[in-house]
């Protein structure tokens, strides 16, 4: 059997991780851990060790963009993939800017799963 790849999803809106984590879970492809603040985040992936970590890039405790930087200066996280999920800018902004945000892919919330994994996929490690 193929080992899963995990999934570590950081976001402030509870229900919305847990909608992320119960689509990507149902494929039956995907370990997926949910963390609501960014403060915890450096220390979730660092004992979940996931293989990409989608974040919001708002959250009310740390920035999306702060997290990300932690994780790029840590040995134990700085090769793990970011992909953010942000409400801040549209989907057209995701095609004029080529979904880059800070050197980080970003989709556009509301998020379509479909193409989350399809992200997930073309950015896993």
């Amino acid at each position: 059997m193929k080992k899963k790849k995990r999934i570590l999803v950081i976001d402030d809106e509870a229900d919305f991780a847990k909608l992320i984590r119960l689509n990507l879970e149902q494929t039956g492809r995907f370990e997926v851990r949910a963390e609501s603040r960014g403060t915890a985040a450096l220390s979730a992936a660092k004992s979940f060790k996931p293989d990409l970590v989608l974040m919001d890039v708002l959250m009310p405790d740390l920035m999306g963009s702060e997290v990300a930087a932690q994780m790029r200066e840590d040995d134990e996280t700085k090769d793990i993939p970011v992909v953010f999920l942000t409400a801040v800018v549209g989907k057209e902004e995701v095609v004029q800017r080529g979904g880059i945000i800070g050197g980080h892919l970003f989709v556009a919330k509301p998020v379509d799963i479909k193409q989350l994994i399809e992200v997930i996929d073309e950015n896993i490690r």
